[in-house]
C-alpha cells in the first residue's frame, strides 16, 4: 500500500495532499491523460478530475464585484461570391475553437456545427 494513502476503520482511502498535488501537477501538464495517471495509482479518473477542479477554483482569481459573464449571439453566414454574387458553401475546418470561462476551458475541434456552438454556449451560460 501507497505510504501516502492512509486508512482507518472506515473503508475509504484517504489520500494524502502530497500524493493529490503531484497527480493534480502531472495532470495539468500538455498532453498529460488523467485516466492513465489515474489508472497508474489505482485511482478513480473522477477522482482525479475532482481534485483538479478544486485546485484550479483555489486558483482563480477571485473578482469582486464583476459583472456574470456575458454570451453574445453567434451568427455564422456565408460569404458571397467575388464575381457570381452566389453563396460560397462553406469549407470544413480543421482549426479549433477554444472558449474560457473561469477556470475552464472548452475546445472545439475540427468541423463544428452551428448547432454544437450553440449547445455548447448554452450550456456554459447554464453554468456560469
Amino acid at each position: 500500500m501507497d505510504k501516502r494513502v492512509t486508512s482507518g476503520k472506515d473503508t475509504r482511502r484517504r489520500h494524502s495532499e502530497e500524493l493529490k498535488q503531484e497527480l493534480v501537477e502531472r495532470s495539468l501538464e500538455p498532453g498529460a491523460s488523467v485516466a492513465a495517471i489515474a489508472q497508474e495509482h489505482g485511482i478513480n479518473a473522477n477522482l482525479l478530475f475532482n481534485w483538479r477542479r478544486l485546485r484550479l477554483r483555489a486558483e482563480a482569481p477571485a473578482v469582486e464585484g464583476a459583472a456574470p459573464p456575458t454570451l453574445l449571439p453567434v451568427t455564422v453566414q456565408m460569404e458571397p461570391a467575388a464575381k457570381t454574387n452566389k453563396a460560397i458553401e462553406p469549407r470544413p475546418s480543421s482549426g479549433v475553437i477554444e472558449i474560457d470561462v473561469g477556470a475552464t476551458r472548452v475546445r472545439l475541434r475540427g468541423a463544428v456545427d452551428e448547432a454544437s456552438v450553440r449547445c455548447v454556449l448554452r450550456l456554459l451560460g447554464a453554468i456560469a
